[in-house]
């Protein structure tokens, strides 16, 4: 159904701050600046080999600007949204349909880079809540334009996420959706007994979906939590968030077998942030 893990979302106050924060953790500037004038808000989109990051914040009046600013009232900046892109979204429409949820038509969108002034196009199908349970998510299909590429990254900066982490009080629920409706890979189901807690890891165009159970007898729930970040020098990587003010974590032995991660612990704007090398 889904050919990747498009992008993620994060929302937040002030957009020219975020930025300037997210382009020193990247070490790169943004791809990709613009506003959504129907909405109401204003973006810019950090790109990466699997995905992109998009830092979302109101500047306007629209459903847009409304929903971000129910986001940061109720629960300040932070990952919001997931966002999931399909070459047929009027076959996902369709598709999910016969599953017996209730959608909207598919709607059109549009983006002019404040850069260079090109233009993108694509189409947006908003889902259910019955789908979401607490994330903001779409299916994109993208008709006409890419994002640009960033250039020159270096060994110290971030060039893929690794993996997203989301809190679930109702592991059962999320396989139901995400690999039964979704078609999203299972790629594990299994209880960590060092922290006595079930661990689901879905796989999609090369990143990793990590949702962690911790039930609490509420009804279906899902949070975005955080992000993992591959470099592939974490020493030049620590030495360069080190040298820009941004606290890190000392370098040490991942939890996965041949790993060094490190933390960041400012300017992610309230996002726990790992960084990872994966070594041969």
């Amino acid at each position: 159904m889904f050919k990747s893990l498009d992008h993620l979302i994060i929302a937040v106050e002030d957009l020219e701050k975020a930025t300037h924060n997210y382009q020193l953790i990247m070490g790169t500037p943004p791809v990709w600046t613009g506003m959504h004038k129907s909405l109401g808000t204003s973006n810019a989109l950090f790109n990466f080999q699997n995905t992109y990051l998009e830092l979302l914040s109101p500047s306007g009046e629209g459903l847009g600007a409304d929903l971000i600013n129910h986001y940061l009232k109720d629960a300040g900046e932070g990952l919001i949204g997931m966002v999931f892109a399909t070459k047929d979204i009027n076959g996902v429409h369709q598709s999910l349909q016969n599953h017996g949820f209730p959608l909207g038509e598919p709607t059109d969108g549009e983006g002019i880079n404040s850069v260079d002034q090109k233009m993108r196009k694509w189409r947006n199908l908003f889902l259910p809540p019955d789908l979401t349970r607490g994330i903001f998510s779409f299916v994109i299909e993208h008709t006409e334009g890419n994002l640009p590429q960033p250039k020159g990254i270096e060994p110290s900066s971030p060039h893929k996420l690794d993996h997203v982490v989301i809190n679930t009080n109702d592991a059962d629920g999320f396989i139901e959706i995400y690999q039964d409706i979704f078609n999203i890979r299972l790629a594990l189901d299994k209880v960590i007994e060092h922290w006595q807690k079930r661990m689901l890891f879905f796989r999609l165009n090369k990143t990793t979906i990590e949702v962690i159970e911790q039930e609490d007898g509420l009804p279906p729930s899902d949070k975005m939590w955080g992000l993992a970040w591959d470099v592939k020098d974490i020493k030049k990587a620590h030495q360069r968030l080190s040298n820009e003010g941004i606290e890190v974590t000392p370098i040490q032995k991942g939890v996965k077998e041949k790993t060094l991660v490190s933390t960041v612990k400012s300017h992610t704007h309230n996002i726990p942030t790992l960084l990872i090398q994966h070594l041969n």
